[in-house]
């Protein structure tokens, strides 16, 4: 009977401590860095990376360092020419370039095989349509946020995400509704909020489509 009880101990301290083991991994994997001096201290343990609103010597940093990063968020940071290494990280799901400097996306950007979420708001200076083609090659991506951006209108181009699923176009300067998006087949929601689009604008047009609009 002891040497039962004494198993018994030893079993529910054992699996607590397992417990306790896989939530600090869980409680480590959700934590947020903000402080880059502090994250290149443990680079591989970085799976949530915010360096918003920092001046960042990108110069002089090479992003390639967090190898298991999954969320960068990168807005308002004003850069013009992209972070050295961003392309190497494989397992980036979700990242913001919003309130940047740059115009086109570089050529490698392509290599973010894990993107599914991509913040590309406030770029004033940014050229959708010459982008288009570059963001259809990215085989996970499914949510693109172009908010703010001062858009009159959106490329026809933009049937070229078969993927999307979510796209978010409020807060621009749209007149008309963007016959192209009739393409995305996948697509499940659609933001036209704070545009110059009415539901009886749309209501006159010959559209087919199986997705939610926000006006």
């Amino acid at each position: 009977m002891k040497i039962q009880k004494n198993l018994k101990i030893f079993l529910f301290i054992f699996l607590s401590s397992i417990g306790l083991q896989a939530q600090n991994e869980k409680t480590k994997d959700t934590i947020t860095e903000k402080n880059l001096d502090e994250a290149l201290l443990h680079p591989n343990d970085v799976i949530r990376l915010d360096l918003s609103n920092q001046k960042i010597n990108f110069e002089t940093l090479d992003l390639s360092t967090f190898i298991n990063l999954e969320y960068l968020n990168l807005e308002n940071d004003h850069f013009k020419e992209f972070p050295k290494g961003l392309n190497n990280l494989k397992k980036l799901k979700t990242l913001n370039l919003s309130g940047n400097d740059f115009t086109n996306l570089p050529s490698n950007f392509i290599e973010l095989t894990s993107l599914e979420e991509l913040f590309l708001n406030n770029e004033i200076k940014f050229k959708l349509e010459n982008n288009l083609v570059t963001l259809s090659k990215l085989p996970a991506l499914h949510s693109l946020h172009l908010e703010n951006d001062k858009l009159k209108k959106i490329p026809a181009e933009i049937s070229l995400l078969k993927k999307l699923k979510y796209l978010n176009l409020n807060k621009n300067k749209l007149k008309e509704f963007p016959l192209g998006i009739q393409a995305l087949q996948k697509l499940q929601y659609l933001d036209l909020k704070d545009n110059f689009i009415k539901q009886e604008d749309i209501d006159l047009l010959p559209l087919n489509f199986g997705f939610q609009i926000n006006l």
